[in-house]
């Protein structure tokens, strides 16, 4: 979409790559400094590589995705003082991969841009949220998700996306006035910012003005046309198109709680695999500045990568927001909640028992990327699938250190 004013401040360089282990690709930087991503070659055919299940910890991060995927390291950039980790602890027994800490000066960047975004061009929140925009911490939510991203502008697209979606997931369907009474009207309208109405001269100033009408409205229009205008046809459909599974998820979940249904753990699954968070990874390569060809997005395998991806995030955002749903007004649907009662656990035990669902749905997935990596080495594919195990690792480090918004359950 177009931006209504030019977004300030300087690109702030991508931070090094890291990470050990024999790569399957290999970065070779081009000439031209208008570049916006590296140019990837092929190397030496190698065995399928799969990233085994497994304990994290020392030693086992190298068993990651995107680290298996990873180019040859440069040299760490010179720190004036080391960084200390972030605070917060990983729900036990949960398998992820360690991730660096986000770059700093990064984080900072996109913060300071996201927050006059939301203040100053689509008027996001009362001064009473603020707070709560802070403590989301998404400038560091971005940055630790899209590691490859070549500039702050590129990084950029993806976070007022992510605050837009948030918008309309809190002022639609939950914590801000949001209700499933007569959610899929509002929905639909607002969908209409992503994917535009096509209407006759008289109707069409009455849509274009209901696009100002509320903040996810216009967090949505906004969002899409910077995305637009640095995204192709291609990659901004793709989007429309993974947003219309997003709030048909957003739906069923809402019919379940209009008639107080509990449904069964797998049409639980199911309502996840759609209202989760594909519509995030799905942007890494516009992210990272080059495009996956529209037919190798649209290979069954690669959309079971994608889908398992999206899956095993939605449960880390299921457990690590357990106790918070608890202490909230009403009752939410999560996989802990739904395991206690469709299957007759108690809380502790249905909760162990999503943590190995997420642990089953991560070992899927790593396994049905590396299956991919091996059959189809195309450039573009290889670092689609690491951009796409870069997300996975980083949203679960902003769940596990986002302690002003999560805490764990005393179950251990």
């Amino acid at each position: 979409m177009a931006p209504s004013r030019p977004v300030g401040g300087p690109a702030v360089p991508a931070a090094p790559a890291a990470g050990p282990g024999a790569p399957a690709v290999a970065v070779v930087p081009t000439a031209s400094a208008a570049s916006a991503a590296p140019a990837l070659v092929l190397a030496a055919p190698q065995a399928p590589r799969r990233a085994l299940g497994g304990p994290t910890g020392l030693g086992t991060a190298s068993l990651s995705l995107a680290r298996l995927l990873e180019p040859p390291p440069l040299p760490p950039a010179p720190q004036t003082s080391p960084r200390p980790p972030a605070e917060g602890r990983a729900v036990p027994g949960l398998y992820h991969h360690p991730v660096p800490e986000p770059d700093p000066v990064r984080v900072e960047e996109v913060s300071r841009r996201i927050k006059r975004w939301a203040e100053d061009e689509v008027q996001l929140y009362p001064d009473e949220w603020e707070g709560q925009f802070d403590g989301f911490s998404v400038g560091r939510y971005m940055v630790g998700c899209h590691p490859d991203a070549p500039t702050v502008d590129h990084l950029m697209l993806a976070t007022r996306l992510m605050v837009a979606e948030n918008a309309v997931d809190d002022c639609y369907c939950e914590d801000h006035g949001g209700s499933p009474v007569g959610l899929g009207g509002r929905l639909l309208l607002a969908h209409t910012a992503l994917d535009h109405l096509h209407t006759t001269p008289e109707y069409a100033p009455a849509w274009q003005e209901s696009l100002g009408s509320d903040a996810p409205r216009r967090a949505y229009r906004s969002a899409m046309d910077h995305f637009v205008h640095a995204a192709t046809p291609s990659q901004a459909d793709r989007y429309r198109h993974d947003m219309a599974r997003l709030h048909m998820g957003y739906l069923a979940e809402a019919a379940w709680a209009e008639t107080g249904h509990v449904p069964e753990v797998w049409e639980y699954l199911a309502m996840r695999q759609f209202n989760n968070f594909r519509p995030c990874p799905t942007i890494t390569d516009t992210v990272g500045g080059y495009e996956l060809p529209a037919d190798a997005h649209a290979r069954p395998d690669m959309q079971r990568v994608i889908a398992l991806a999206g899956n095993a995030t939605t449960i880390v955002n299921d457990l690590y927001s357990y106790t918070k749903e608890l202490d909230s007004p009403g009752r939410h649907l999560n996989l802990p909640v739904v395991l206690a009662e469709r299957e007759g656990l108690s809380a502790r035990d249905a909760y162990l028992k999503a943590v190995e669902i997420h642990n089953d749905l991560m070992h899927a997935f790593e396994a049905a990327a590396a299956d991919l990596a091996a059959t189809c080495p195309l450039p573009a594919v290889l670092r689609f699938l690491k951009g796409v195990a870069a997300w996975v690792d980083g949203n679960h480090d902003w769940h596990r250190t986002n302690t002003y918004r999560y805490s764990l359950p005393d179950f251990w």
